[in-house]
């Protein structure tokens, strides 16, 4: 609504979205981050958990069942302690190495690659205008928050009260239980509520991103005027684009008429196309167009023919083919081959260059 509100009812393009990535603006969810971390507490404590801490207990147990057989003097002391260190380093670095891997996966992940915006680590000290602050604070984006975390709340405690309490009368009777029974009951059921937990977790994360998308796309939105500017600037201004297409076509004009001195015929309409050939038999295999033009142009590339003696032939459909399909600097194509040989041996037979 705001952006229809704004005019701003086109879709952001590429350039727009990835201008903002380069500011550090892109669609980002606290959910996310909550999930990720859920994630690794449910993959410590159901899955390894356990083995951790039998990794851990082997060797932390023979120095807790025979105290008696350490020696603590200056030379053992430190290889027990670098021993005792590297047992329980080894025992923790699959689960918390797995930890860092889900955590970092689903950072990335949000941002779609790796993201480095060292703008954002200058200090903005306009955030600390108190007015800014408290219009930021009661504002609407705000107000979802807080009733985001309030229903989350509700709906997690909600969850959890449904799970636990069934099992309440079970949790009195751990006490008659030995430790090791009590260890493994705790286990299943931290687990089966880490699953509960995790399941509602990624259904909130789901909702939440695709919320937050949908606010980011709604912000990026442009107007039509945005969109002509852009283009503008993609593409180049149209006044400046013209102005550059008329001088190069200028230059190439001039270039053009530089070179009908140097023509052997010229064809013409006779007055609104004429086309300038050259043709040395001992080095081009066919004619070449060096010329070409129609009304004033054309008029100029007979004034110059007029000026340097060079032939004017006029043939007004060889005239308006040759203009029509050759391109300058371009040889002519065979189907022309027959009426532009006719001209060239007129014009060579009227210089003396083939016999009469």
């Amino acid at each position: 609504m705001a952006a229809e509100d704004d005019g701003k009812t086109e879709k952001p393009t590429s350039k727009r979205l990835g201008e903002a990535r380069e500011k550090g603006e892109i669609t980002q969810s606290v959910e996310v981050r909550t999930w990720a971390s859920l994630l690794c507490a449910f993959i410590l404590v159901a899955w390894m958990a356990g083995s951790m801490c039998r990794a851990i207990a082997g060797v932390a147990l023979p120095l807790i069942e025979r105290p008696h057989e350490i020696r603590v003097d200056a030379d053992s002391l430190p290889t027990l302690m670098a021993g005792l260190a590297i047992g329980v380093l080894k025992a923790m670095a699959l689960p918390f190495g797995t930890i860092m891997v889900v955590t970092l996966v689903a950072l990335v992940g949000q941002t779609k690659g790796f993201l480095w915006v060292p703008n954002k680590l200058i200090p903005d000290f306009t955030k600390l205008d108190p007015i800014k602050g408290f219009k930021r604070i009661f504002s609407m984006p705000q107000l979802v928050e807080l009733i985001k975390q309030i229903v989350k709340m509700v709906l997690v405690g909600s969850i959890l009260t449904a799970t636990v309490w069934p099992h309440v009368r079970e949790y009195q009777n751990l006490p008659e239980l030995e430790l090791l029974g009590v260890l493994a009951y705790l286990h299943n059921a931290v687990s089966g509520l880490a699953m509960t937990i995790l399941i509602v977790a990624t259904v909130l994360m789901a909702a939440d991103y695709w919320y937050q998308h949908m606010r980011f796309t709604e912000k990026m939105m442009m107007s039509r005027q945005e969109l002509r500017d852009e283009n503008k600037q993609s593409e180049g201004d149209p006044m400046v684009k013209g102005k550059l297409r008329s001088l190069r076509a200028k230059r190439a004009r001039q270039r053009m008429m530089q070179a009908v001195p140097g023509a052997d015929v010229v064809v013409t309409n006779p007055t609104h196309y004429a086309v300038a050939l050259k043709y040395d038999m001992d080095t081009m295999p066919a004619p070449m167009l060096v010329a070409k033009g129609a009304d004033l142009v054309a008029k100029r590339i007979r004034e110059l023919a007029d000026e340097h003696d060079i032939p004017i032939v006029e043939n007004p459909p060889l005239a308006r083919a040759l203009y029509a399909t050759v391109e300058l600097d371009h040889e002519v194509p065979p189907e022309h081959y027959k009426a532009v040989a006719e001209v060239i041996g007129y014009v060579m037979r009227l210089k003396g260059k083939l016999a009469q």
